[in-house]
C-alpha cells in the first residue's frame, strides 16, 4: 500500500553546490554573498523597504517587538488561532496579549471586531496571513492610522502572496504593515530548514534593525566603511543566520516560480477533486476572499465537528496517509489558563476543533492526490 507523509522538503539541486561555495569563500558567519543575494531579491521583487534574513520567523517577530519598543503592560492584538511565536515575541518584552477571533470565511483575524479591542494601551496589531491568504489589510491599516498603532504582518506562510486594496493596487503580503516576518521552515513554500526574514517597510526602523540584528552593535556599518570602529550601541541578539542557511535559501529562490506553479497545480487538483463531494458532505474547502491571491501554501478542510475530523484522520491513517490538524487556540492554552478574560472566541475554537491539513509538498504526484481524494469520497 502506498504511504503518504504530510510533508517532504524539496531540493532544487543547487543547495549543496552553493553551500560548498559559501564554505570555500572563507566566510560562513553570515551577511556575506548569499545573505545579500537573498535580501536583494526580496526587496526588488516584492517592493519591501529593507530585508534582513534571520534564523527563524520567531526571531524576526522578536526583532519587530524590540523595534517598536514594546514595554510591560503595552497591549498587542493578535489572532488566537495562530502559532505560539506570534504571541511569544511580545510576551517576552512584557506585553499583554489581546486575543482576537477568526472570521467565518477563513481562519484570518475578524477585522469587524478589531476596533472594539483597541484601548489606550494598544501598541500594535499583528495580523497573521493564514495559509498565505491575505487578511483585510485596508481595514487593519485604517485602524492603525486612526489610533496611531504599529502593524506587524505575520507572513510566515505568505511568501509570493498578494493583497488588492480598495485602491485597486496589488501589493505583496509583507509589504503593507510597518514590519513583517517570514518563515523558511522546511514546511514552507521555499525553505532553508530553519530560517526567516524581517521586512522593514517603515524606514525609520531600518538603521536600528540592522544594529539589533548584529547583537546590538553597529558592525554592519563598520564593514561598509561608514565608521572607523564598531561597538555596543543598543540591545540586540544573534538574529543573523549563517551563510550556509542563506546559500541553501538562494538555491530555492532561484526556482521560486517553478515551485509556485507546481504547488498551485497540486492545490487546484485537490480543490477540483473535492469540490463536488464537499457540497454534499460534512466538510468545507478553503475560501479565498476576492482581495487575496492563493500562494498554495497548504490545502485544508473544515469539518462540521471534532468527531468528524477525528474519523477522517483515523481513516486516512488506516490508509497510510498522514493528515494533521493545526493550531489550538492560544487563549485556551495551558500557559494562558486563568489569564484570559475576554469573551469566548467562537471561530478560533471552531478551526481548532475542525480544521484538517492534507498532505502537501512539491513532489506529491497526481496518483497520491487521487488516492487521498478517493479515501475522502469513500
Amino acid at each position: 500500500m502506498m504511504k503518504i507523509g504530510f510533508n517532504k522538503p524539496y531540493l532544487t539541486g543547487n543547495e549543496a553546490k552553493y553551500i560548498i561555495d559559501a564554505v570555500s569563500s572563507g566566510k560562513i558567519s553570515g551577511n556575506g554573498k548569499y545573505t545579500q543575494l537573498c535580501q536583494q531579491f526580496f526587496e526588488q521583487k516584492y517592493g519591501f523597504g529593507k530585508c534582513l534574513l534571520t534564523t527563524s520567523c520567531t526571531d524576526a517577530l522578536e526583532m519587530a517587538a524590540i523595534l517598536i519598543n514594546i514595554k510591560p503592560d503595552d497591549e498587542v492584538i493578535i489572532p488566537s488561532y495562530t502559532f505560539v511565536s506570534t504571541a511569544n515575541a511580545f510576551v517576552l518584552r512584557g506585553a499583554k496579549i489581546i486575543f482576537a477571533d477568526s472570521n467565518e470565511q477563513n481562519p484570518n483575524i475578524d477585522t469587524s471586531k478589531l476596533e472594539s479591542l483597541i484601548t489606550s494601551k494598544t501598541k500594535a496589531i499583528v495580523p497573521v496571513h493564514y495559509a498565505g491568504t491575505a487578511c483585510d489589510m485596508d481595514t487593519i491599516m485604517e485602524l492603525a492610522n486612526r489610533y496611531n498603532l504599529f502593524v506587524i504582518e505575520d507572513a510566515a506562510q505568505a511568501v509570493d502572496s498578494f493583497y488588492t486594496g480598495k485602491d485597486g493596487v496589488k501589493k505583496a503580503l509583507g509589504s503593507i504593515g510597518h514590519l513583517a516576518a517570514f518563515s523558511f521552515h522546511e514546511t514552507k513554500n521555499i525553505i532553508s530548514g530553519e530560517g526567516g526574514m524581517l521586512t522593514i517597510n517603515d524606514l525609520q526602523f531600518a538603521n536600528r534593525a540592522e544594529i539589533i540584528w548584529e547583537k546590538g552593535t553597529n558592525r554592519s556599518a563598520f564593514f561598509r566603511g561608514e565608521i572607523d570602529k564598531y561597538g555596543w550601541v543598543d540591545i540586540g541578539s544573534s538574529f543573523l543566520p549563517s551563510e550556509i542557511i542563506a546559500a541553501f535559501l538562494w538555491a530555492q529562490i532561484e526556482h521560486l516560480e517553478e515551485i509556485q506553479e507546481k504547488r498551485k497545480q497540486i492545490w487546484n487538483h485537490y480543490y477540483e477533486g473535492l469540490l463536488e463531494i464537499s457540497l454534499n458532505q460534512n466538510f468545507k474547502l478553503p475560501q479565498i476572499p476576492d482581495f487575496a491571491t492563493n500562494n498554495a501554501h497548504m490545502f485544508y478542510l473544515v469539518f462540521e465537528s471534532l468527531d468528524e475530523r477525528n474519523k477522517c484522520i483515523h481513516k486516512l491513517k488506516e490508509n497510510n496517509t498522514n493528515a494533521v490538524f493545526h493550531y489550538l487556540s492560544l487563549h485556551k492554552s495551558p500557559f494562558y489558563e486563568g489569564k484570559y478574560e475576554g469573551e469566548e472566541l467562537f471561530w478560533a475554537n471552531h478551526y481548532s476543533d475542525r480544521l484538517l491539513r492534507l498532505p502537501f509538498y512539491y513532489e506529491l504526484d497526481t496518483d497520491k492526490i487521487d488516492f487521498i481524494i478517493d479515501i475522502l469520497k469513500k
